[in-house]
């Protein structure tokens, strides 16, 4: 499967050779293609399965947003860890364990950024909760870029 969107990213590639690196480009494709995935996934759990209801554990009682962020977050870092590792960093020699914890570790402080801004943006600005997220997801990639090239994937030299 990655070998076959690998091939596709190839095709396209040609048109964007002058303005990036392919690593660049890959991670955009990747970022791009998990990005959207991501904002579907949202969309139908907030809306369709916790349906922009409030979640009550008995210990505490989390938002709708909240509550499908947690949801959607596990799909995302495995898709984009595997997107990661074996399209867009695929020469990194560093070991899977320390790349998934590194991968992990970054994760977690976009995931703070953005449940931060996620509480910003609703329920202090009044941002739909959708639109609210791809505010956040831009702010979180060039960060996450910047720290996995040079963090979770970084290649010997």
């Amino acid at each position: 499967m990655l070998r076959i969107l690998t091939h596709i990213l190839d095709f396209f590639y040609p048109p964007f050779k002058r303005w990036m690196s392919k690593e660049v480009y890959y991670y955009l494709a990747c970022g791009t293609i998990n990005t959207c995935c991501d904002w579907v996934m949202y969309f139908i759990i907030h809306n369709y399965i916790i349906q922009k209801q409030f979640i009550d554990l008995g210990f505490m009682v989390v938002s709708p947003h909240i509550a499908s962020l947690i949801l959607v977050t596990p799909i995302t870092f495995l898709v984009g860890f595997c997107f990661s590792k074996y399209i867009t960093f695929k020469h990194s020699k560093l070991e899977t364990t320390r790349q998934v914890l590194r991968y992990a570790s970054i994760l977690c402080c976009n995931w703070l950024i953005t449940y931060i801004s996620l509480k910003l943006l609703v329920e202090m600005a009044g941002i739909y909760p959708t639109p609210a997220k791809m505010i956040t997801t831009v702010i979180t990639t060039l960060l996450g870029f910047i720290l996995q090239k040079y963090y979770s994937f970084k290649s010997s030299k």
